[in-house]
This record gives C-alpha cells, sequence and structure tokens, in this order.
C-alpha cells in the first residue's frame, strides 16, 4: 500500500471494519480510499493505490455502484472510469440506510405480512403470529420513522441527532404532565365492596 500514513490507517480500518459491516475487506478499503480522496480516481489509481489486482478493483467498484455509493465521472479527453464518493457525509448515510432498507428490512416485511394473512390453526402456530404481529409492528414504526427522516435535510437530521438526551428528558417531561392531568379512580367508600 502505497498511501500517506493517515489515509492508510484509516483504509485498512475501514477494510477490517467491512467484514462486520457485511461487505467483504477489498470493497471496504476502496471506498475509504474513494472517501478520503481530494479528487475522483480510475480503477489503475485505485489498484495502484491499495496494491490490489485490477480485477479485484473492478469487481468492487460493481458492488459499491450497485449500492449506490460511488459516482462515475468521465473527464475530457480520457476514456478511462473515475469514482467517487458524495460529498455530503449525509448523503452517503441515506443511501446506506435506502440500500439496507431494500434489501433487508423489506424482503423480511414481505415475509412476515404473508405469515400475518395466513389462519394458523395449531396453537403453536397461533403464538408464533401473534410475535410475528409484534415484530412486523416494530420494524414497520422503525421505518415509518426511517421514512421521516430520508426526508429531512441534512442541517435537520444534523440538529436531530444532536438532541440525543433531550429527546428522552421531553419524553419524561410529557409523561409527568400527562399523569397529572388523569384524573385518578377515587378510593372507595367505606361499605363499597
Amino acid at each position: 500500500m502505497n498511501l500517506a500514513p493517515l489515509t492508510q490507517r484509516f483504509v485498512l480500518h475501514f477494510g477490517e471494519m467491512g467484514s462486520r459491516w457485511g461487505i467483504n475487506r477489498t470493497v471496504g478499503q476502496i471506498y475509504a480510499l474513494l472517501f478520503v480522496s481530494a479528487k475522483p480516481l480510475n480503477a489503475d489509481d485505485i489498484a495502484e493505490g491499495l496494491g490490489f489486482s485490477r480485477s479485484n478493483v473492478s469487481m468492487g467498484l460493481k458492488e459499491l455502484s450497485s449500492w449506490n455509493l460511488v459516482r462515475l465521472h468521465h473527464l475530457p479527453n480520457d476514456r478511462r472510469e473515475y469514482f467517487e464518493t458524495p460529498e455530503d457525509v449525509w448523503a452517503i448515510f441515506r443511501t446506506l440506510a435506502a440500500e439496507r432498507r431494500k434489501r433487508e428490512i423489506d424482503p423480511t416485511l414481505s415475509m412476515l405480512r404473508d405469515a400475518l394473512m395466513e389462519r394458523p390453526m395449531l396453537a403453536e402456530d397461533i403464538h408464533a403470529q401473534s410475535r410475528m404481529k409484534e415484530m412486523h409492528d416494530l420494524i414497520e414504526l422503525g421505518t415509518s420513522w426511517l421514512d421521516e427522516v430520508q426526508s429531512m435535510d441534512s442541517a435537520s437530521l444534523a440538529s436531530l441527532l444532536k438532541m440525543g438526551a433531550q429527546v428522552k428528558k421531553l419524553l419524561q417531561v410529557k409523561d409527568r404532565v400527562k399523569q397529572a392531568f388523569t384524573p385518578t379512580k377515587a378510593a372507595p367508600a367505606e361499605g363499597d365492596a
């Protein structure tokens, strides 16, 4: 690897983390290099910088393209393809969230919807279906929230995430106000029972 020390450390780490995120090390390293690069890179630049074969780089770029995580550029008088990542990290977050939803969450929701349409007869299946309903409802709630987040501009999304514990405090205040205005049952009078 022929990279500056800080870049090399980032690229190596991203490769190691890639396997934990469900991508292979090579793809993680290619993405990391493109992410920190000041200019778009072609496959030869990437192969040279990372010490990978041209075919590994091509396969990695195809994978990143299928996830919509890299953009293709052509330069005047140059037949090669150049690649870069979006500048806005929030755009990258939105893309990752949308792609993971399409690949992982939507098929699960589809399976759960099909399972909830069935009319189980056995007690075990009735119990299993009630648990599937709980999972379905949770995932639906999460995806509805994700849809809202996806539609936010980057500044609003950053503000939302920075709120952190403040949201918890706000919900606790809401609960206290709700309790204060909820009528309590009167204790039964003596002789009532």
